[in-house]
Parts: structure tokens; C-alpha cells; sequence
């Protein structure tokens, strides 16, 4: 893969610096795959030009920022984002009612399943932040839990692969499929979390009510 190539030979010369801007840029829409972008990050760990832990992190800083400015643009800005022409090009109208569809189908949750959708990501948080509905702290929240899964999967990919590239681009071609069963066990577990901690808030709030008309009853006794 020759953009994987020119990818690990700028990263070598450039270090971390290098593969936090490429991410960051990556997240303002530019067609710079996230997932290649990573795993070259980790084939250089792997061939000793940094180090693997290190480089996660640095991958979730990359991407973590990246979508957390569009998020904002689209928040401070609302409507008026789409006049700006990188916007437009990045939020083509098709798109855009794509997005407000899905939206309108998975509500919150799809800050974190946005993660994994490549071709429509920095539109959802774009959008995300223009509806105005999305506090920032639960944005930062589910897409840093999504970010999670699957930055260091792609990382420690590519340190684990950097001697065998053969290897590698098998598991490239295998990869997304594997992040996507991660991530439907992660919104699977996620969703099971949700569900029982609003059980438990609902049985305490209906138990707190029961002794509180209980107090009210024997008040007027």
C-alpha cells in the first residue's frame, strides 16, 4: 500500500507531532484515512521510532481533538457552518439528511457509533453540535469511549504487524470487521449499563416516594 508506505516514512521522520497533525487534520474531514493513519502510527512503535503506549495516546489526543473542534464549530456557529466552503464540501446536502436521519434513529447514542462509521464521522459530530441538543461533556463522554476501542486496536495492529506485512495487510482487509463485532458487544454492554442503572434510579425513586407519602400518612395520624 503506497499511502500506508509514505505514511510510515513521514511518521519515522517526524514523530509524534506528525501523526497527531495527520489524525487532527483526518477529523476536519480530510480524506486522510483514520484507521491507515494509526496503524502506521504503531508500525513505527514497532520498528523502534517510538513507543507503542506512547502512540495510543497520542492517537486519542489526535482524533479526540480533531472531532471535538467540529463539534464546536457546529455548536458555536449552528446553521451558518454550512457556508463555509470546506463545510459545504464536507456537508453536502445528501449527506446532511443522511445524518439528521440517523439522528433521528439512534438519538445520543450515535456519538459513539460515529466512531466507526468513516465516510460519515466528522459530518455526525459536525452535525451534533449544530443541533444544539448534545451537551459537550457527553459528546467528549461516548466518543472518547468509542475512541478507546478502537484507537489502540489500530495502533498495537500495526506494532504488532511491523516486521510481517503480509500479516498486516491480511488483517487490514479483516480489520474493520473486527472493530465492528467489538463495537457491537461495547454498545451491546453499554446499553445493558444504561439500562440497570435507570432501573435502580426508578426502584429508589419509587421507594424514596413510598416512604415519604408513609411519613405523610403518619403525620396526619
Amino acid at each position: 500500500m503506497d499511502f500506508l508506505d509514505t505514511l510510515i516514512r513521514f511518521f519515522a521522520e517526524n514523530g509524534y507531532v506528525a501523526v497527531f497533525v495527520v489524525l487532527l487534520v483526518s477529523g476536519f474531514g480530510v480524506p486522510v484515512p483514520e484507521d491507515i493513519s494509526l496503524v502506521a502510527g504503531g508500525i513505527i512503535s514497532g520498528l523502534g521510532y517510538a513507543d507503542v503506549r506512547v502512540m495510543c495516546l497520542v492517537g486519542l489526543a489526535g482524533v479526540l481533538v480533531g472531532d471535538s473542534v467540529m463539534f464546536l464549530i457546529g455548536r458555536h456557529l449552528g446553521v451558518r457552518a454550512m457556508q463555509l466552503r470546506w463545510i459545504r464540501h464536507l456537508m453536502t446536502p445528501r449527506r446532511y439528511a443522511l445524518v439528521r436521519q440517523k439522528f433521528d434513529r439512534y438519538g445520543n447514542r450515535l456519538m459513539f457509533i460515529a466512531r466507526f462509521l468513516p465516510g460519515l464521522r466528522s459530518a455526525i459530530y459536525l452535525t451534533a453540535g449544530m443541533t444544539q441538543r448534545v451537551p459537550f461533556w457527553r459528546f467528549l463522554m461516548l466518543d472518547g469511549l468509542a475512541a478507546l476501542i478502537s484507537v489502540p486496536v489500530w495502533v498495537w495492529l500495526g506494532h504488532a504487524g511491523a516486521q510481517n506485512r503480509e500479516w498486516l495487510l491480511g488483517w487490514l482487509k479483516r480489520g474493520q470487521g473486527a472493530i465492528t463485532l467489538a463495537v457491537a458487544a461495547a454498545i451491546a454492554l453499554v446499553a445493558w449499563w444504561l439500562w440497570r442503572r435507570a432501573r435502580d434510579r426508578h426502584a429508589r425513586l419509587r421507594l424514596y416516594r413510598e416512604q415519604r407519602a408513609s411519613r405523610g400518612r403518619g403525620a396526619e395520624d
